[in-house]
């Protein structure tokens, strides 16, 4: 078993076609490095524990609920660093003992100015280049271990800020039409560590480049399907692949770049034949699906069997206006700021939006509180009523009336 620093880990293993094109070279001499604090284990990891100076998985036989084959999985998410200057790339130098059978990986991600994240990268074998400058970078390990003998000793991490990166900037989030299936699964964990509850609220996509820490909404989709809309939080990996951002431009998927944006690699594999009509795995793919929906999404918007929806990567868009927190459960988003509008939208929990503008529209009550003030959510094109934004002012400060 030897031991090994390398930058991201280069024996984490990749299906063909899987390397990212954003990657860049080595950051400069120069740039911001940090070690990385192993020891904090939170309530945003899974499986993992500190113990003898390394890090180690807990459970050699877990594994999360809709990418269950693997077994001995396990992440750590850590702490965010704060930089004092704002920073493009991120190099990651981890030091490890892996035997042959496991894998570990190394993904960055970083938070600009206005609160929004990029997705997660890999910072595998080079610095992983971030869609846009950011001041703020945090580091994710994941450990596939089911010997249970991997050693993650120590990891630093370097960044700096090189060429601005050609990027699409789009105004509108993505949005596609995919097969949904019901995930189940009651009583089993998430790949974020989530145990599901019956009648859950959550999705799940087929990469972690897009999945949100325990607990947080900072990757939602909105589904929308035979019923009314739901937004709900990205907290497991899976149907059938685990590396297909298939929501993202060919250019940048990190895997399957032959297909179009849009295009699950599970789709191609059922209707077309791609891939020999296996998924990354390969396992035969039984149907197309591109999410899982926890059955309280599931049952939400209108299916009553596996079916299509279209489906909104609210991430993906813009950053318009200023960011909130929400609170409540199952709250309604409407196309004017009243009751009596139309449904656009639900939040199924606690979400981070964008609100654009605020105006004065139907005085509600709601758990004693009284407000007549509605923000306008311009990813979802409708109002929320300010009672369900978590800050103390009726009146959002810094947001213009519309």
């Amino acid at each position: 078993m030897a031991t090994l620093a390398c930058a991201g880990l280069a024996v984490n293993t990749s299906p063909a076609g899987a390397a990212d094109s954003q990657k860049s070279t080595r950051v400069a001499s120069g740039g911001i490095t940090w070690p990385a604090n192993l020891t904090r284990i939170d309530a945003d990891d899974v499986n993992v524990r500190y113990a003898q100076g390394a890090l180690r998985i807990r459970q050699q036989d877990f594994h999360s609920a809709s990418a269950g084959t693997e077994q001995g999985y396990g992440t750590q998410v850590l702490a965010p660093k704060k930089l004092d200057r704002p920073v493009n790339r991120v190099q990651a130098e981890l030091s490890a003992r892996v035997p042959s059978g496991a894998r570990v990986s190394v993904d960055v991600r970083g938070r600009a100015e206005d609160g929004s994240w990029t997705e997660w990268r890999e910072a595998a074998g080079t610095a992983a280049a971030l869609p846009r400058t950011v001041t703020t970078v945090q580091a994710r390990i994941t450990i596939w271990d089911k010997d249970g003998t991997a050693r993650i000793q120590g990891l630093r991490l370097t960044a700096d800020r090189g060429p601005e990166p050609r990027t699409e900037q789009r105004a509108a989030a993505f949005s596609a039409r995919v097969f949904a299936t019901r995930e189940g699964l009651v009583g089993g964990t998430t790949a974020n560590g989530h145990i599901i509850k019956p009648n859950d609220h959550f999705v799940a996509l087929p990469s972690r480049r897009g999945l949100s820490p325990n607990g947080s909404s900072q990757y939602s989709v909105q589904v929308c399907g035979p019923a009314r809309c739901e937004t709900a939080p990205v907290w497991d990996v899976g149907p059938w692949n685990t590396r297909d951002d298939y929501w993202n431009p060919s250019s940048t998927r990190e895997s399957f770049k032959d297909l179009p944006q849009g295009k699950p690699e599970a789709q191609a594999a059922y209707e077309n034949g791609y891939n020999g009509g296996l998924d990354g795995s390969g396992r035969r793919v039984a149907n197309p699906a591109g999410i899982d929906l926890a059955d309280g999404t599931f049952a939400n918007v209108g299916l009553s069997d596996n079916g299509w929806v279209t489906v909104t990567y609210l991430w993906t868009g813009s950053q318009t206006g200023k960011t909130f927190p929400t609170w409540g459960t199952d709250v309604r988003i409407r196309q004017q700021a009243t009751t009596a509008s139309a449904e656009v939208g639900r939040l199924a929990g606690p979400t981070q939006v964008n609100v654009q503008c605020q105006v004065h529209g139907q005085r509600i009550t709601v758990d004693g509180i009284t407000n007549d003030a509605w923000s306008y959510l311009p990813s979802y094109g409708g109002y929320i009523s300010n009672i369900f934004i978590d800050v103390a002012d009726s009146w959002l400060p810094g947001v213009p009336q519309c």
